[in-house]
């Protein structure tokens, strides 16, 4: 039975050069300036989109992978997602805007006061997408970076402070009665004394509550034990990447809603929305034929690759032999195991040269046999279509914010998705939680 299904699109390069290395850089937006993004904000607007998460990493990576970083553009340069949504904001209606905020990077108070602003300013818009990437850690202090799961502790930490903070205004603080004159009742501020292993501050928060409690969406990604029971117990949305098969589906659905009854919520309060990056083609034919060029790279395919999964991964994988295994203890702890699974895939990691690893993962698959992503527009609806038969909250299409790639894969889908019942015709009433909670 059709069902409707949230969408979203994934902006997994972050606040960055967009159109670089690509055709598109022909159409001379100036990616530091606002108008390239508000541009493709109103598109996804009218498109009926809930949500656009905006990745960031703060830091440029250490001196080993600096030079991979910046040389194509792959992990940097990358401005504050943050200080970009007010303009994305003002393009738009019901779009919810989620950008990310590292806890390293932004104390508690700090953060709860910037994310409240930003909540009124947008009418309920807001999200904030929590990442825990330790390979920052010497841009914010110079204690040693924390390990995978230690991090997770630590956002944790934040998040509650902050809650904590946005709640220090208890009901009937906030008085603004002209005919009395009366603002706010001091005696309703609750000091919040926070003393953690991480964080120290004290309240109340310098900024008016929210209409009915109504805070910023939380999302996060992480697939590892820790990362889904995070979600589980704190976020509106996670951030999936897994199989798409009915069985690879259930099963990480499973995991999360197990970690939020762990936490004593319901399971129907975090929406699990697979992130997936559709290449869209006029016909089946035409797939077919992407497919097979993409099944022998070239050598500079290939080190193209090597240079993207290094800027992801954090490690140097240019400077490895490709004809030999990847060496034990390669990939750091802080390097995010999702990332490290997307290059390894099904193969064992002992034996197969990384010569392999990067030719499955530059190979292109068909949509139509959920081999890939590559198909046309009517075929990607049959999948969506499917994974809602399945349950399935919703999906998270990854591209860059230029308007290019953004008309490329909605002008047609959109049309098609609506037709069959999939996607919404009219946004909810009360920023992004309601749109999350409208179905």
């Amino acid at each position: 039975m059709t069902r409707l299904q949230h969408l979203g699109w994934f902006l997994a390069r972050g606040f960055g050069p967009h159109g670089w290395g690509h055709d598109s850089l022909g159409w001379g937006y100036d990616w530091t300036r606002p108008d390239l993004y508000q541009e493709s904000a109103r598109a996804l607007d009218q498109a009926g989109l809930d949500l656009l998460i905006i990745e960031d990493a703060p830091s440029l990576g250490g001196p080993e992978t600096l030079d991979l970083r910046v040389r194509a553009a792959f992990g940097g340069p990358k401005h504050d997602p943050l200080l970009l949504a007010p303009y994305l904001f003002a393009a738009t209606r019901h779009l919810g805007v989620v950008p990310t905020v590292n806890p390293a990077a932004v104390l508690p108070y700090t953060a709860a006061r910037q994310l409240a602003s930003l909540q009124h300013l947008s009418g309920g818009r807001l999200g904030i997408n929590v990442v825990t990437d330790v390979g920052s850690a010497r841009h914010f202090s110079d204690a040693p970076p924390l390990s995978h799961d230690a991090a997770y502790d630590r956002a944790e930490e934040w998040l509650a402070g902050v809650r904590d903070l946005w709640r220090s205004w208890d009901d009937g603080a906030l008085v603004a009665d002209p005919v009395t004159g009366r603002y706010a009742d001091g005696s309703r501020l609750r000091p919040v004394r926070h003393r953690g292993e991480h964080y120290a501050f004290d309240g109340p928060l310098n900024a008016i509550p929210f209409p009915d409690g109504d805070e910023p969406a939380i999302v996060s990604p992480g697939g590892s034990a820790r990362g889904l029971g995070f979600a589980g117990a704190n976020s509106d949305v996670q951030l999936a990447l897994a199989p798409l098969t009915q069985e690879g589906v259930r099963a990480y659905r499973a995991k999360v809603h197990a970690a939020a009854r762990d936490a004593g919520r319901a399971p129907e309060d975090v929406k699990v929305l697979f992130a997936i990056k559709p290449v869209l083609v006029s016909s089946p034919e035409e797939a077919d034929r992407v497919v097979a060029a993409s099944a022998r790279p070239d050598e500079a395919t290939l080190l193209r690759v090597a240079e993207q999964q290094s800027s992801d991964l954090e490690t140097d994988l240019t400077a490895l032999d490709l004809d030999a295994p990847l060496p034990p203890g390669t990939f750091g702890e802080h390097v995010s195991h999702g990332s490290v699974r997307r290059l390894v895939g099904d193969h064992d990691v002992a034996t197969t040269p990384l010569r392999a690893l990067l030719t499955a993962f530059a190979r292109a698959g068909r949509i139509a046999d959920r081999s890939g992503w590559v198909g046309t527009a009517d075929e990607l609806a049959d999948l969506i279509e499917e994974l809602g038969e399945w349950g399935n909250d919703g999906v998270l299409l990854w591209g860059d914010l230029h308007p290019v790639t953004v008309h490329r894969t909605l002008d047609e889908l959109v049309p098609i998705l609506r037709r069959r019942g999939i996607l919404r015709t009219e946004h909810a009433e009360g920023g992004l939680r309601a749109n999350l909670r409208s179905f």
